[in-house]
């Protein structure tokens, strides 16, 4: 996940001008104005430091301090975790993408890798697990560090004490969210949908065909697991909110999902209740809109809050 908010953006600027944030947040806000608001702010943001002569590039930067639309960055850390290299075949294009978990002390982000040098490095384990590396000329989209082939990915002697390894977690309005992030929510359901099912290998999870076949262990008995859709609001905005078979059984027991009609009672019994909600917001590849996958809920307690608020 990629933590970097609009306001580190505002005081980056600052600190490398002579202006206050406000005055900051003025001409960003005129920026916008003149492109008809068709611009986040982040992107006005950006123009707005280029305008006045600051440049990232080559510039080291924490990866907490990154957002997306940042070009040719420039940072250090440690690989937590290397990714499978997939391979595609779209449009009549072949090609391998590969990727890498990169984390330093304020925060960790997936690095995605085009180019087959980059690649190779993994594949040959060149780079691994553990390697401190260094990347210059990266570009931040979604949340994620991509490197092209004119990027640069190499070891570096660099070390760190600590890193953060767990993702960065923000409390966030609905409206604020953005690709990638994982975010800590507090909003009404609003609508359910589901559940729908559907059969996991005992061994690897993995989804099982129709056969009850796995790609990997063959014919298997598969594990019945349940998905629900939600309707989030939280008064900024609505967002899709998909809630997997763990987090669905802390809400409703076996029987409330087998049964249409004491599902329904369920769902009766949710709808209109505020819960604490934490995922990861993607991008839907059926609808292209933003939604959340959660990892967990629970209701708000109010004593909890009041509590919270006073301290």
């Amino acid at each position: 996940m990629i933590p970097g908010s609009y306001e580190q953006i505002l005081e980056m600027i600052s600190k490398n001008t002579n202006l206050s944030v406000d005055e900051v947040e003025r001409q960003i806000e005129a920026k916008r104005a003149k492109l008809s608001g068709l611009i986040s702010k982040e992107g006005a943001a950006q123009i707005v430091a280029s305008e006045l002569g600051i440049s990232f590039d080559k510039q080291k930067m924490k990866i907490s301090e990154l957002l997306t639309g940042m070009k040719k960055i420039s940072i250090v850390g440690k690989i937590i975790k290397i990714n499978r290299v997939i391979e595609y075949n779209k449009n009549g294009r072949q090609g391998k993408i590969g990727s890498f978990n990169l984390a330093d002390d304020s925060a960790n982000i997936r690095v995605v890798l085009w180019d087959t040098n980059h690649i190779e490095l993994i594949e040959k384990g060149t780079i691994k697990e553990g390697d401190s590396v260094e990347i210059e000329g990266g570009d931040v989209r979604n949340g994620e560090i991509h490197l092209s082939a004119f990027a640069e990915l190499k070891k570096t002697d660099v070390t760190f004490e600590k890193i953060q390894e767990t993702p960065v977690t923000h409390e966030k309005n609905i409206s604020e969210i953005v690709v990638n992030e994982n975010v800590v929510l507090r909003s009404f359901i609003v609508q359910i949908f589901g559940p729908n099912f559907f059969f996991v290998c005992p061994e690897c999870n993995k989804k099982v065909a129709s056969e009850n076949t796995c790609s990997e262990h063959g014919t298997v008995v598969p594990n019945k697991k349940a998905i629900v859709n939600f309707i989030l609001d939280d008064g900024s905005s609505t967002i899709r909110c998909t809630l997997f078979d763990e987090q669905i059984r802390k809400l409703a027991t076996d029987a409330e999902l087998e049964s249409s009609e004491t599902f329904m009672a369920k769902r009766d019994e949710l709808l209109g209740k505020e819960f604490i909600i934490e995922g990861n917001a993607r991008k839907s590849n059926f609808s292209g809109e933003t939604e959340l996958i959660a990892n967990a809920l629970h209701e708000v307690n109010l004593d909890e809050l009041v509590k919270k608020l006073e301290a």
